[in-house]
């Protein structure tokens, strides 16, 4: 069998679905936990493997909000997003919509406006010294309820910053039904924004369609769980909406028990537009590359087929068409090359 990593390594990629937090690496982590001793999280990357070990879903979000707790000031905020930038372009990506959750931050008590310089100082040095561009998705965290909500979006629109392309939400989907957040997507799409929600990763296709009905997603999270409704899988291949698939995330949280019963194969097969991405690398021992040679298993992929998939993402994204066209083409050219040697 064809050893495709050397093929994945070199592969322009873009990537959709990846948190900025939670794009820490070990070795950033660190940094950050001895910068404030105070925290839980260990200082020793081999503890932090261990870490990050979850038993479900609900011990991920409390592990997750551990290292949130450690970005406690623009310099902290700084040092992350350039970091993950450098551990993009190691892999190849060329672009990336970061997910970020600013009110994880802002109510810590980094100031709002600094907050804002911070990750556009980062997204500027990242495309001028890594050849990385970055674009932000804010999210709002839904377990902080509707205050965070009314925060997130008073963010976005007010403050808005020049890289900032789309509006989210995450945390638990049991328990924080997706209709009630309505209001807030409803004004960050009149402001030009972008509907991204996470829904159906852990939940059954009824918050999908809430997500499509209520909350005017473009794009899902996730989104598991569409295949249990054959309806759903034709409404999101008709509409060329795209899953934002993340398999190692779904197992490392027990979303999806088996990696090789994943229901990706099934989106395949029904026409959905399939994206594939990492959520949080670092914390589930995973990376893009990794998730590109789990797609290559699972879907039975050769060469063309990861190249295909590369331009999924390209399609997918909020990227303007020039972009879009140059990243296709320059995947289409490596392609070309690493096939003709």
């Amino acid at each position: 069998m064809t050893d495709l990593r050397p093929f994945i390594a070199g592969l322009p990629k873009a990537e959709l679905h990846v948190h900025h937090v939670g794009s820490a690496s070990p070795r950033i982590v660190a940094e950050l936990a001895a910068r404030h001793p105070d925290s839980k999280v260990p200082t020793d990357p081999e503890a932090l493997r261990e870490y990050f070990t979850f038993t479900d879903f609900a011990h991920f979000i409390e592990v997750y909000l551990s290292v949130v707790d450690l970005i406690r000031t623009p310099e902290d905020v700084r040092l992350l997003t350039f970091e993950v930038a450098r551990d993009m372009a190691r892999q190849n990506i060329r672009y990336a919509e970061l997910t970020i959750t600013p009110y994880s931050s802002t109510r810590r008590g980094i100031d709002e406006k600094a907050f804002m310089a911070a990750i556009e100082d980062a997204r500027k040095a990242a495309e001028a010294e890594l050849g990385v561009i970055l674009r932000w998705c804010f999210d709002i965290p839904g377990e902080a309820g509707l205050d965070a909500a009314e925060e997130t979006a008073r963010l976005a629109v007010d403050l808005r910053p020049e890289g900032l392309v789309s509006f989210g939400l995450g945390g638990p989907e049991i328990g924080v039904p997706r209709p009630q957040f309505k209001p807030y997507f409803d004004r960050a799409r009149a402001a030009g924004l972008r509907s991204v929600p996470h829904a159906g990763e852990t939940t059954g296709p009824e918050t999908i369609w809430d997500a499509l009905n209520e909350l005017g997603a473009e794009r899902i999270g996730h989104g598991t769980s569409a295949v249990q409704d054959p309806a759903l899988l034709k409404h999101l291949a008709e509409h060329r909406i795209a899953l934002e698939v993340c398999p190692t995330s779904n197992i490392a949280t027990r979303a999806v028990t088996d990696l090789d019963e994943h229901p990706v194969k099934e989106m395949v097969r029904a026409g959905v537009l399939v994206t594939i991405n990492s959520d949080d690398p670092p914390m589930f021992g995973t990376d893009l590359n990794n998730e590109y040679e789990v797609a290559a298993r699972l879907l039975e992929l050769d060469e063309r087929g990861l190249a295909a998939l590369a331009k999924n993402a390209v399609e997918a994204s909020f990227l303007d068409a020039d972009g879009k066209a140059r990243i296709a083409a320059e995947i289409d050219a490596y392609t070309d090359a690493w096939l003709s040697r």
